[in-house]
């Protein structure tokens, strides 16, 4: 089996089975626009199948990207390291001259979002099926913060890299952005900001401090995502100017939180999960990493009925201001997604 090994400006072996570039181009028909399943900060995504029938999903590197051979290093060393059941297998890459490719398993339900934020689709997930993907969620993140072999910070947990398989069970994927930490460490910092605006936890966005806390900031930001159906991102509202963490602490505090919940879900939702759900959604989004639970105890708090405790008031709301999108080597923070909208933190 071919392999990359270590070449000599690589600091770490690259030990996953080498696809040749001919293959991946007649397994996705050239690259065609009929096989393209969707597009983010690294590339597109093309469906392809092997001469062996075995269906594909190849992301191809964008000469455009933001993201480039770092995050692509990145994903290869932790695609070699963690091959785990509920993490999406990845077969092998391909590097040749200016291609970089990354070939996955097929998951034929595509990502969480091309269900979550389409009206047609969204009524598909019933209220079982998202606490389903909840709670999938949960433990797929309990593993890479505390029962892998190394602890890994994923630092880019959204709807679109969470990815469905036949029976609509989550898998996480996108492991471009991840770190991992040796011994005890739980937290690191940078000075090079990466990850999607609306999911970023306060910490990180302004100082570059990152922490299985700031993971489980973004937890709480998709699992608010995944009770309404709405984008945190570029969502407003006309009764007040913030986005769906804004708005749901005010349907909290006014005692009327049920309302946060899409439509869809009227008629399948259980009021005392989905109460409870919410609840744990606050407590995922504190501004004080310290306030947020691990995702050891989030797992407890979903499949229990203790008492939880009380959220405190999100102190940073995002507020939506537009700027031509800058270039990774123009600015210090970087988006995963080919946006134009950058959230500004703005304490109350």
């Amino acid at each position: 089996m071919k392999v990359i090994k270590k070449n000599e400006d690589e600091q770490e072996d690259l030990e996953l089975p080498l696809f040749d570039f001919y293959t991946v181009t007649i397994a996705t028909d050239n690259f065609s626009k009929d096989k393209k399943l969707g597009e983010g900060g690294f590339g597109p995504v093309y469906k392809g199948t092997l001469p062996d029938g075995q269906d594909i999903a190849v992301k191809r590197l964008s000469h455009s990207s933001t993201q480039g051979m770092i995050e692509f290093k990145n994903e290869v060393i932790f695609c070699s390291k963690f091959q785990h059941r509920n993490l999406v297998k990845v077969l092998g890459c391909c590097i040749e001259g200016q291609e970089k490719l990354l070939i996955y398993e097929y998951m034929p339900n595509k990502s969480l979002d091309f269900f979550l934020f389409d009206s047609s689709q969204s009524k598909l997930l019933d209220w079982s099926r998202r606490f389903n993907i909840i709670s999938g969620i949960a433990r797929r993140l309990l593993y890479l913060h505390q029962d892998s072999r190394f602890r890994v910070i994923h630092r880019d947990l959204k709807a679109s890299n969470v990815l469905l398989d036949d029976n609509m069970n989550p898998k996480n994927s996108d492991f471009g952005l991840a770190r991992m930490c040796g011994g005890d460490q739980i937290e690191g910092s940078t000075s090079r900001v990466v990850g999607t605006y609306g999911y970023m936890a306060p910490e990180y966005a302004i100082d570059g401090i990152f922490s299985i806390k700031s993971d489980v900031y973004s937890f709480g930001i998709l699992l608010l995502e995944i009770l309404s159906g709405k984008k945190n991102k570029g969502l407003s509202y006309s009764s007040h100017s913030c986005n769906l963490v804004g708005h749901a602490w005010m349907l909290w505090k006014d005692g009327t939180p049920m309302e946060l919940i899409d439509t869809f879900l009227e008629d399948s939702c259980v009021l005392s999960e989905t109460l409870r759900c919410i609840h744990i959604g606050l407590l995922c989004v504190q501004h004080q990493p310290d306030d947020r639970p691990t995702m050891a105890f989030v797992l407890i708090m979903l499949n229990s009925e203790n008492a939880l405790p009380q959220p405190k008031e999100p102190i940073f709301f995002i507020e939506k201001v537009s700027i031509k999108e800058k270039s990774t080597s123009d600015s210090k923070t970087s988006s995963s997604a080919n946006e134009v909208t950058v959230s500004i933190m703005e304490p109350r």
